[in-house]
């Protein structure tokens, strides 16, 4: 009898240690990579590093007309910070019964000088011709990157007399800061070739685009310096490399638009890149494209490349409508990633966040992705060191 115990308490020991071996190597095998989509159901996602943590900002999220946030030490775990910014902060000027429920998208927010602002764009209350597409781009401040926000004036950052979305920063290393914005399509129909074979074709009767701009921001955001400078726009002629691609979403007659949008601009060995979202944004064929200059307002060129993200379905994965991204490093800043939103066939119509590395070398942008499986942790996390120390390298 005491044999059988004895032998009883050596195999459960065993038994338990074996099990709790294998779930210590469940864990470690766990932290030490990730997998897109982050469980984030954020459009337009865009991420402030600041003071060792990472802030997430994007459209939708379970805000109620305005913007949430989610805080990570490492890009990979995300805890959410709830509503950071309310339409009715005491210098609200936007219309939260306008359509899209005030259309409150993508937030940027960036640190300055110890203060937080926040770039985005929303419906103005102010509409005497009540145009159903009547966005403008507001800053909102506040001392932390959590809010609350308050805008810094009761009214836009500045009136170009049509419709814009999706406000980029960039500050220069000479101390100028520059906003980038798209024009939206609405009400912009323009000629081209491609509205030609929509019209011959009996598609669409005519073509509307949206077109980005840049221009100079004021110092303390109060408005801009000069006109703005048209510096993206879909291509004119069939025979533009760039046209199959760009015009995906008329050529598959989804909607009579061609989108330049969703731009965020850097700046790498002295040449100028801006990156930017082309197709229907409620499509699969929403992908990402990116153009260099000399300077901040252009000429750019658009890169033969091109689109240097996009759905991978017709390769056997299941992401679509890869799109609207911004750009962040790892903790030890060593690499670049692509933060952008997508579709998988999991997630269904809803908006997710991904990040994948991407590499920019002799004016050349490679984005490796859209990926689904297992990555390593971006580098200088603890445990993606931890983890490297480990298996000795």
């Amino acid at each position: 009898m005491k044999k059988s115990l004895l032998l009883f308490f050596v195999l459960t020991t065993l038994l338990l240690r074996h099990t709790s071996a294998q779930t210590t190597q469940s864990e470690g095998k766990a932290k030490a990579s990730f997998s897109n989509p982050l469980p984030i159901q954020f459009g337009d996602p865009y991420i402030l590093h600041t003071k060792d943590m990472y802030y997430m900002y994007g459209t939708g999220g379970g805000a109620d007309k305005g913007f949430s946030a989610y805080s990570s030490k490492d890009m990979v775990n995300w805890k959410p910070e709830g509503q950071v910014y309310y339409h009715n902060n005491k210098n609200g000027w936007s219309d939260p019964k306008a359509s899209w429920g005030g259309a409150y998208w993508a937030p940027e927010v960036y640190e300055v000088k110890g203060k937080f602002y926040l770039f985005y764009s929303a419906q103005w209350k102010v509409n005497p011709t009540k145009e159903l597409e009547n966005f403008r781009i507001g800053v909102a401040v506040s001392d932390k990157p959590t809010g609350p926000f308050v805008d810094l004036s009761s009214k836009p950052v500045f009136d170009p007399g049509y419709p814009v979305i999706d406000a980029n920063v960039f500050f220069d290393t000479n101390g100028k800061a520059y906003l980038y914005f798209s024009r939206c399509c609405y009400k912009h129909p323009v000629k081209s070739e491609i509205a030609d074979l929509a019209k011959k074709n009996g598609w669409f009767n005519e073509i509307e685009e949206s077109w980005v701009y840049g221009v100079e921001l004021k110092p303390d955001f109060s408005g801009v310096i000069g006109q703005p400078v048209l510096v993206l726009r879909p291509p004119v002629r069939l025979s533009d490399k760039q046209a199959e691609w760009e015009s995906r979403s008329v050529t598959a007659r989804e909607v009579n638009r061609r989108w330049t949008e969703g731009s965020v601009t850097f700046k790498k060995d002295n040449l100028y890149y801006i990156m930017y979202s082309a197709n229907h944004f409620g499509g699969q064929n929403y992908a990402i494209g990116y153009a260099t200059a000399t300077s901040p307002l252009g000429p750019f060129r658009k890169a033969a490349n091109n689109p240097v993200l996009q759905k991978n379905t017709d390769k056997g994965g299941s992401v679509t409508g890869t799109g609207h991204n911004s750009v962040t490093y790892s903790p030890d800043g060593k690499e670049m990633f692509c933060v952008y939103h997508a579709r998988t066939a999991k997630t269904g119509d809803e908006r997710v966040v991904c990040i994948d590395r991407m590499q920019v070398k002799n004016g050349i942008i490679t984005i490796s992705g859209p990926t689904t499986t297992p990555q390593k942790l971006p580098s200088g996390t603890p445990t993606a060191t931890a983890g490297s120390q480990s298996k000795g390298e």
